[in-house]
């Protein structure tokens, strides 16, 4: 097995997150009271209870890493997700950035951070 590390993030109700996720491809691999893992391809989230999170004042986050950064984005969109500047959840479109990567971003109802980037084989 080739070793492995997946972001924990908050919910502050695990059904909402577990629907919220699921319209964008993630199915439910583990789910009990006090932990939820879901996977998309290769992609795993794992969740744990947080209900008074203020989604405001939130400062979890992580990276997707995406081979195709653009479907993915397209999926968060046509699933009702706005682009807008503030709320949760929403969308900011993927920029070249000056570092030469293609990057955009999800916030998620909790106001998790998730930094979509586009693969290109190289760390970063």
């Amino acid at each position: 097995m080739t070793d492995l590390a997946t972001p924990n993030l908050p919910a502050r109700n695990l059904l909402e997150t577990e629907q919220f996720y699921g319209r964008l491809g993630f199915s439910t691999v583990f789910r009990d009271d006090g932990w939820m893992i879901l996977a998309r391809a290769d992609m795993r989230l794992e969740f744990f209870p947080y209900p008074q999170l203020d989604p405001l004042t939130s400062w979890f986050s992580c990276c997707l890493r995406l081979d195709d950064l653009d479907r993915f984005y397209e999926t968060c969109l046509s699933s009702g997700i706005p682009e807008a500047e503030r709320g949760q959840p929403r969308l900011h479109r993927p920029e070249t950035q000056d570092w030469g990567g293609k990057m955009g971003a999800l916030v998620d109802p909790d106001g998790t951070l998730l930094r979509l980037i586009q693969n290109d084989g190289a760390t970063r």
